[in-house]
């Protein structure tokens, strides 16, 4: 028979929460008429009718978020069928282009002093890595042909008509932290050899 966890088990896992990262990665997502990217007077991607994601990563995401997140990207229904029944049909289905824009400004918060901080943001060089497997799990799993991306770290003038317009934030589902040491009397370092979940 289940026994319900104690108040200061309870209260434990709650302090946990609260306390520790939670991890999710973040998406601006727009419908697009196109857009493009220049770099140094350079125009070094460009898209059709499609969408336009801007990819913040925070500080704890793995790769779980990256396939959350392409799966939702590509997934998302942002056009009509050809019936005219609106939020039907996503990229995939309208065999559209898609441009990746890396931001983490976008785990960006402000201070008391209205100054922006982002110590939320991965920092760049883990950040390059898993924003160029993301690129790439999206090509994998589209055409590759289909999927372009600016450049990683670089001034970018990024240009775009919005179709609607239309903007969409996807995220990942938040991590909690899952609590694996806990002390009967709500301490961390021992386990909890007789209490169970409802």
């Amino acid at each position: 028979m289940k026994r319900k966890l104690s108040f200061s088990v309870k209260l434990t896992w709650a302090l946990l929460f609260c306390t520790q990262a939670v991890r999710a990665m973040r998406l601006v997502v727009q419908r697009v008429k196109s857009a493009s990217v220049t770099v140094d007077g350079e125009v070094v991607s460009k898209i059709g009718p499609g969408v336009m994601a801007l990819v913040g990563l925070h500080t704890h995401d793995d790769r779980q978020n990256l396939q959350e997140c392409c799966k939702k990207l590509l997934a998302c229904k942002m056009w009509a069928n050809d019936n005219g029944g609106m939020w039907r049909h996503g990229v995939k289905q309208r065999n559209l282009e898609v441009l990746v824009v890396s931001q983490f400004t976008l785990y960006g918060t402000l201070s008391k002093k209205n100054q922006p901080d982002y110590k939320l943001a991965m920092k760049s060089e883990p950040a390059k890595s898993l924003y160029e497997e993301f690129v790439q799990m999206i090509r994998d799993t589209y055409e590759a042909d289909k999927v372009k991306d600016g450049v990683f770290g670089a001034m970018m003038d990024v240009a775009l008509v919005n179709d609607g317009p239309v903007t969409l934030v996807i995220e990942s589902e938040p991590k909690a932290p899952t609590p694996q040491y806990l002390g009967n009397g709500g301490s961390t370092g021992e386990t909890v050899p007789n209490e169970e979940v409802a």
